[in-house]
């Protein structure tokens, strides 16, 4: 068991350190050129690993960033979505000529609704 582990550990903190490396941005790798210490990480797999993890890329000013939102918006996060509801809500109580209160209340008096009947 020991000897395996022995062969895992540096192997998967070798294939962090590389993976870590090419997908970190030029701006943030520090004393030597991004292509150079990815050969260092594939040539000296312990040695340049932890090289890199140390001292290799600027951690303070990637964690200071925000992640980006280049992708997809879910809808509940989306203004432009929550607006077009708002307005369809709008158009809708005007069609039926409700106002904003009316809505809110819920049904008028002596007005099931869409309560269940016994």
């Amino acid at each position: 068991m020991l000897r395996v582990l022995m062969v895992l550990v540096p192997l998967g903190l070798s294939i962090y350190a590389f993976i870590d490396c090419i997908t970190t941005d030029e701006k943030d790798v520090r004393h030597v050129p991004k292509p150079l210490w990815a050969i260092l990480v594939l040539l000296f797999p312990l040695v340049g690993s932890i090289s890199w993890l140390a001292v290799g890329k600027d951690r303070a000013a990637s964690a200071g960033r925000a992640p980006s939102r280049r992708g997809w918006v879910a809808p509940d996060d989306n203004p432009e979505f929550l607006k077009s509801l708002r307005e369809e809500n709008e158009r809708e109580r005007k069609d039926r000529g409700e106002t904003a209160d009316d809505a809110v209340d819920g049904p008028a008096d002596g007005d099931e609704g869409d309560k269940p009947r016994p």
